[in-house]
């Protein structure tokens, strides 16, 4: 009995010891330096919507109604998007416009989610697209069925769906500006065209912004004198220069046509000033 006894008393201290090592072991695990990659349960999910350069693409069903739109999202070693949607926010007459939303733990860099991949989030319109664009987020993709190899729908660009015709027209010029990337608030001062070749005078503040064309703060201005070239997607500058006449243009493409730069004077030193290096004070 006395053995018996002892026998069980060594057993149960035995499993003691091991029922000690054992915690000790799990609370290692847990406790000690943790998990290299925290969970993301434990990290802030914001809702988040993707930019307009995020959004790569959109197909239209063959019903009519149903968009597919793919979007970048976040991604890394854990999950890192969840509830991927995208909502009809305004049926238009004209455009459609759609807001794609997800919740992702990406702006917390301990979350892993670095990288990009793409996903794909679908939504049914009321009716058929038909003629109407659609607006993708804010500031918005805008899509058109106009044109595009379907089942996919084509990207518009900065001056819409339907851009000017390449030419002497308003609209043509603006898409000028715009490819020389101006300042906001830029005005055309003059244009010189034939519908193959450019000149274009623009100038822009360089005071405050303000409506009230008698400010003397909005009076001064600075500009530029832009060459351009009609190719297939508008115009295309090619040179610029604030002398007067052809020598510079023509030399830099002499099939430029005198009738647009024989009258051209140079541009006004308050417009295009240069400034000489500063003198190295002498001793």
């Amino acid at each position: 009995m006395r053995s018996g006894g002892a026998r069980g008393a060594a057993v149960a201290a035995l499993l003691c010891t091991l029922a000690v090592l054992l915690l000790g072991a799990c609370g290692t695990q847990v406790a000690g330096q943790g998990d290299p990659t925290p969970s993301a349960t434990a990290l802030p999910w914001t809702l988040s919507a993707p930019t307009r350069s995020q959004i790569d693409g959109a197909e239209l069903g063959s019903d009519r109604r149903t968009v597919t739109i793919a979007v970048d999202v976040p991604s890394g070693p854990h999950p890192c998007v969840r509830d991927l949607k995208a909502e009809l926010t305004a049926p238009g007459a004209n455009t459609v416009q759609v807001q794609v939303t997800f919740t992702s733990p990406s702006g917390d860099r301990r979350s892993g989610c670095t990288e990009s991949a793409t996903a794909k989030a679908r939504v049914k319109l009321p009716e058929p697209l038909g003629e109407r664009e659609l607006a993708v987020g804010y500031p918005a993709a805008v899509f058109t069925a106009d044109g595009a190899a379907l089942p996919a729908l084509r990207l518009c660009g900065d001056l819409g769906c339907t851009p000017p015709a390449t030419g002497c027209t308003t609209g043509s010029y603006e898409q000028a500006v715009q490819a020389v990337d101006a300042p906001a608030h830029t005005y055309r001062d003059a244009e010189h065209c034939d519908g193959k070749w450019l000149v274009l005078d623009i100038s822009w503040p360089t005071g405050p912004v303000c409506g009230d064309p008698g400010n003397d703060a909005c009076a001064p201005r600075l500009g530029d004198r832009w060459f351009y070239k009609a190719e297939e997607a508008g115009w295309k500058p090619f040179f610029r220069t604030a002398t007067g006449g052809c020598r510079a243009v023509r030399e830099r493409e002499p099939d430029f046509p005198t009738a647009l730069c024989t009258s051209l004077e140079p541009l006004a030193p308050s417009l295009h000033p240069a400034y000489s290096p500063t003198a190295t004070p002498t001793s």
